[in-house]
This record gives structure tokens, sequence and C-alpha cells, in this order.
């Protein structure tokens, strides 16, 4: 792939003849067709695109997560990428013939921002998890209007539920309410804090499974 300033018609995207051009973070860019390969894949290969596909499948419906609160946008790689390149490394183990996620490993937001203080997930009413914490307002820059991020993920039905903002930092409580249909089933909780104008986060916590009542 190479960048160019001035091409002989300008920038252009999409085909042309055996070249592809498009706009990558603001500079235009060409790269040459890829080739097909005759060759059938290698066992290596297909695990590795059905790794990609289970991460792929599992951070998506958290995008609004992790591209505000997962390392540092950079020229080369994006907080989404940075994400699945995390993910894939730490946090899914293969045990043949299936790959197998390792939840105590998942992040959700990585950053240097203050997080939760003896955080605890629990079932409460009406198909709702709520997250206790001991107020830490005041300590190094953790401020007490941060925001409490939670996310949770039901297996079986493969379901991922969010907040962007479950309560502030000072309250030591927050709660996300669930569809009805995960009444009786186990669901995984993460939680995290951002601050107020998202520049700042903090590394989530994975707080276990809990049971929807």
């Amino acid at each position: 792939m190479g960048t160019y300033e001035k091409g002989i018609i300008g920038a252009f995207s999409g085909k042309v003849g055996p070249v592809v051009g498009a706009t990558w973070r603001g500079k235009d860019v060409m790269r040459s067709l890829p080739r097909k390969s005759s060759k059938p894949a290698t066992l290596n290969q297909m695990l590795q695109r059905e790794k990609f596909t289970m991460v792929t499948a599992f951070l998506t419906p958290i995008n609004p997560i992790v591209s505000r609160y997962f390392g540092s946008n950079t020229e080369v790689k994006t907080r989404r990428n940075q994400a699945m390149s995390y993910t894939m490394k730490e946090a899914v183990t293969y045990v043949a013939p299936n790959f197998e996620w390792e939840y105590n490993r998942v992040l959700i937001s990585r950053g240097s921002l203050l997080g939760l203080n003896n955080g605890t997930a629990n079932a409460g009413a009406g198909q709702s998890i709520t997250i206790t914490w001991t107020n830490n307002s005041g300590i190094g820059d953790a401020e007490a209007t941060d925001q409490l991020v939670m996310a949770i993920y039901e297996p079986s039905s493969k379901t991922t539920i969010f907040s962007l903002n479950a309560g502030t930092r000072t309250l030591g409580t927050g709660t996300l309410t669930l569809p009805t249909f995960l009444s009786g089933l186990k669901v995984h909780v993460w939680a995290t804090f951002a601050s107020m104008d998202e520049k700042k986060y903090a590394t989530s916590e994975y707080l276990g499974l809990v049971l929807v009542s």
C-alpha cells in the first residue's frame, strides 16, 4: 500500500485497472488488487479466521465502548484495532476442537483512570444487574462525576447489553436493566469508569457471572 499527494488523475476511490484507491486516516492510499489463491487454507489459517470471526462478533455490539475507551487512537491502530488485538491474544484459548473464552481476561476498556474499588455485581429486581463499589472520588485523578460504564454478555443467546452512564462514581451504585428473556440465565458482567469529557477512562474490571432473577 502506498500514499500519494497528487496522482495523474488526482485522488480516487475504488478499483481502477489493477489498483484500488481509498482514503485511510485522511491520506489518499493506493494498493494493488489482492490475488486470489488457489491453495486451500491451512489448518492454522482456518483457525485464525474462526478466532477472528468469534472476537469480531463479540466486540461489535460494544463498539461504542471500545471505540471510546480502549487505549488511544494512533496513526497505526484505532482503539477498535487495539481491542481486537488484545482480545485475540489474551482472552481466547483453543481447546480442541473449539475456541473458548477466558471471560476474566476480557477487557472492555483500557486506560489509566482509577477504576472500581471493591466492586461487586449482583442480581437486582426486575431483571436488572446492580453494581456496588466504595466511593474513591478524590484519589488520584478520580472525580465524583466519573461515569460508570457497564456491559453484560449472555453466552447461549450471544446477547450483549451495555450502558455508557449507569451511575456516577460518588453514588457507589449503578444498575443496568436487562430484557425479560434473560431472566433465569447467567450473564458475565464488566464495569469501568470514564470521565465526563471521555478523555480519561479506567481499565475495566470483570465482576463475574450473575444469575438474572
